[in-house]
């Protein structure tokens, strides 16, 4: 979830108004802080999430392994002012993804029992997190079902669109086996459904990857 307000859901007038002291109460419960390498894991799938992670700036990823050895990548994220593990906290599951940097950052840990307590001591500050968890969780299930109930080729162009519009919460690789990932899929199915659109004249390919090349018709493609 962003710590941020949201310019979204019934609360965000009231997140406008009261982040000051919604910062004030999460830097109390900050323990500690440290930087990071690429590559590092923030969070491990199966993990017993402890505390919370607060990552002000930087390139994260996010994937889930199932047992037979298959990763569905989530995509990627500049994180601004982004807290991981706040569904842990709450429901104190095991951790469901790896987080993981894709660049150097500077993170600061929240720890669990102090955001706790702040949460009763505090109870507007808990109505916070239900908020942001909710759009999150919409946000998040709404990935999810259209990756799983349409075509690939679809997938490809409407990320685009979204791209282009500038309401993608996620976004993808550079690598092609990673973007295939992000649609379950393998590398050689990924690259026939890229090729469907480019033969449609809807995309192309260049040294900074996909690029739309016909917006109208993009649009009505998935439309």
């Amino acid at each position: 979830m962003q710590l941020k307000p949201l310019a979204k859901g019934r609360f965000h007038t009231m997140w406008e108004q009261e982040y000051s002291t919604i910062e004030a109460i999460i830097r109390e419960c900050v323990t500690d802080t440290k930087t990071v390498p690429s590559q590092y894991k923030l969070m491990r799938q199966g993990q017993k999430v402890n505390s919370l992670i607060l990552v002000p700036h930087g390139h994260i990823s996010m994937s889930y392994t199932a047992k037979n050895g298959r990763r569905f990548q989530l995509g990627t994220m500049n994180c601004d002012s982004q807290l991981f593990g706040e569904m842990e906290f709450f429901t104190q599951y095991f951790c469901q993804l790896d987080i993981i940097t894709e660049e150097p950052l500077d993170i600061a840990i929240i720890n669990g029992d102090k955001l706790q307590q702040a949460m009763l001591k505090t109870p507007k500050f808990a109505l916070f997190f239900a908020s942001a968890i909710a759009i999150d969780y919409q946000e998040t299930v709404d990935i999810f079902a259209r990756r799983m109930l349409y075509p690939i080729a679809y997938n490809i162009a409407y990320e685009l669109y979204n791209k282009h519009l500038n309401v993608q919460c996620v976004e993808g690789f550079s690598k092609c086996y990673l973007e295939a990932e992000r649609f379950a899929t393998t590398d050689r199915v990924y690259r026939r459904a890229v090729k469907k659109l480019e033969d449609l004249g809807l995309i192309k390919r260049d040294k900074e990857g996909l690029v739309i090349c016909d917006l109208p018709g993009l649009k009505a493609f998935i439309e």
